[in-house]
């Protein structure tokens, strides 16, 4: 398929105000106790194991892939990612069934794509969903590793200031915990530790997975391997979306956090939380916004409205 083939026809952003939503959903009764103040001191009982045994389970349930469709709007959303230099190299955080990286391998045959997850079975899914494409440019492009950046942080082959044996003997058994894992499909052949950090980091949906709490590490761990300039491309849950809206009062763990039936999580973003995470982090804000799309149920012809919360931020240049 061509890149214009892998690229959405239209991308919608503006089809309602998000300020006429707040006042709707404020002013409704039903919904004043997503609003009210959530003491969740007995609810961060939690763990990172706990939290990747379900997205493992999410996983293995929707082995077809097709949960959730090809993001072909990605291209036309960061134009930076259909505009970039050869070997440009891509970091996905969170890949899930590949309906991110799919999209970006094929979209733009430049890109050197890392994809990591917390879940084996996400990335089994993702490697499947590129092998079936029958694109050998993109398989060998294509780079997958098992990761919580959340807790662990990334793995030092991403950016590393120093060289040595010892380093590459700690990572190399990180590596192997993914089937398939080859440090020297990673590393630099210059320096045979680092890939030297990457252009451009993809964190679509995979933010508001986590618990609150380990939200500012996480942001942090992107900033620590991006390279001076790159770019953090967000896009996630934005404040009153309608899934958010359909939780009831007992799944609620927190202020706009919410625990799924399968143990998976979900946080829905202002924008005043996405900025200063990440600008306690050092991050210049580029672009930060709701998309606000009105999509139809095909089978009961219901107008839904998704909310999501789209952004850019960039490394500075000198730190």
């Amino acid at each position: 398929m061509s890149r214009k083939e892998w690229e959405a026809e239209n991308y919608y952003s503006k089809d309602f105000d998000w300020d006429e939503l707040r006042q709707e959903v404020e002013n409704n009764p039903s919904f004043q106790f997503h609003l009210l103040p959530h003491s969740n001191v007995g609810d961060r009982i939690h763990n990172a194991q706990q939290d990747s045994e379900a997205w493992n389970k999410f996983h293995a349930r929707h082995s077809t892939g097709k949960f959730f469709k090809e993001r072909r709007y990605l291209l036309k959303e960061f134009p930076e990612l259909a505009s970039c230099t050869d070997n440009s190299k891509v970091l996905e955080v969170g890949c899930g069934n590949g309906s991110t990286a799919l999209p970006i391998l094929c979209g733009r045959e430049g890109i050197v794509l890392y994809a990591c997850d917390c879940s084996n079975e996400a990335l089994d899914r993702t490697k499947e969903i590129i092998d079936v494409a029958n694109s050998d440019s993109a398989k060998h492009r294509f780079h997958p590793f098992l990761c919580d950046f959340s807790t662990d942080g990334f793995p030092s082959w991403l950016a590393c200031d120093t060289c040595s044996k010892s380093f590459l003997q700690e990572h190399h058994s990180r590596l192997s915990a993914y089937p398939g894992a080859n440090i020297g499909a990673f590393v630099s052949d210059e320096t045979k530790c680092c890939i030297g950090g990457v252009d451009f980091i993809t964190l679509i949906f995979t933010l508001s997975a986590l618990p609150v709490d380990r939200m500012p590490k996480a942001i942090a761990e992107c900033f620590d391997v991006l390279k001076q300039g790159g770019l953090l491309l967000f896009r996630d849950y934005g404040l009153y979306d309608m899934t958010m809206l359909r939780f009831e009062a007992e799944q609620r763990k927190g202020y706009r956090e919410y625990l799924r039936s399968d143990g998976t999580r979900s946080y829905f973003f202002c924008l005043n939380t996405v900025r200063s995470l990440a600008s306690a982090t050092g991050f210049i804000e580029v672009e930060l916004e709701y998309c606000c799309v009105k999509s139809v149920n095909r089978r009961n012809g219901k107008i839904m409205k998704r909310v999501w919360v789209h952004g850019k931020f960039q490394k500075p240049a000198c730190t």
